[in-house]
């Protein structure tokens, strides 16, 4: 039997609404899922810890409450973080830079789960320039983050974004292999959704669009690149489902991200 996994993009839980997607995942039913950042903006930093459940189940994923929690870097800082409900875990005085090697180490349930992961350096998001195109007689919008990649290889983005108001993120994951130590040319193709489902979103002229820059390592750009690609979000949508390659340890699913954050918002002209 086949199981949905909600893995829940949390980058940012404390001045952002939560996405959910669904995957079609392997029988994973029972197994720890694991979503945990840390960025270089103020803290507090969030730890969520949950099971993934069956298809034929409704859609409430356990919260593990009595987990050991530890974060630390590579300069000797450490710190236990705090449960606080629905099974989160937060940090009180962690500070997040960029350059250090974060580690998370998890006891739950008789387990140790570790991951590493170390934050790049900020690369500039200096604005977004508007395109359009139309697509049967329809007019679709793009938004190109203005930045230049730093001349060394290896650098790799995420970038989520809203349409006004709406909790509904999307995400789209750049890397340098192409376009190295220039400036990007990738635009964010923004949804023209304009289908019956209350879900779909079609951007129209006037609406604000909040676009989250993300300089991300190369273990997290593995993760969210093969998770967009099974949920369809990403070049080779609708590849046999299977599971995403997680950087954490002792099979849990999810991920543990180091990573900076810059933001821009733009009115579609």
């Amino acid at each position: 039997m086949k199981n949905i996994l909600i893995i829940i993009f949390s980058l940012f839980l404390l001045h952002s609404c939560e996405k959910e997607i669904d995957l079609d995942l392997e029988d994973q039913s029972g197994q720890i899922v694991i979503e945990g950042n840390v960025t270089d903006q103020a803290g507090p930093y969030y730890v969520k810890i949950t099971k993934s459940v069956a298809f034929t189940q409704t859609n409430q994923y356990p919260a593990i409450e009595n987990a050991q929690i530890i974060l630390s870097d590579n300069t000797g800082q450490t710190e236990t973080l705090q449960y606080i409900g629905n099974g989160r875990y937060q940090t009180s005085t962690f500070v997040g830079q960029s350059g250090r090697t974060y580690t998370l180490k998890i006891q739950a349930e008789g387990k140790e789960y570790i991951s590493t992961s170390t934050m790049p350096e900020a690369v500039s998001f200096d604005g977004l320039d508007q395109d359009s195109f139309m697509v049967g007689g329809e007019t679709s919008y793009t938004l190109l983050p203005v930045f230049t990649d730093p001349p060394a290889l290896g650098n790799r983005y995420l970038f989520s974004y809203t349409v006004n108001n709406y909790s509904k993120k999307f995400f789209s994951e750049f890397s340098d292999n192409v376009n190295n130590g220039m400036p990007n040319q990738r635009p964010l193709i923004l949804p023209n959704d304009d289908g019956e489902d209350s879900d779909d979103i079609k951007v129209t002229v006037g609406d604000t669009i909040h676009v989250e820059m993300q300089c991300i390592d190369q273990n997290v750009y593995t993760f969210y690149s093969a998770l967009l690609q099974l949920s369809g979000g990403g070049p080779g949508g609708g590849i046999t489902p299977a599971n995403p390659p997680s950087n954490i340890s002792n099979g849990a699913l999810g991920y543990f991200s180091a990573h900076t954050v810059r933001k821009k918002s733009v009115v579609i002209q």
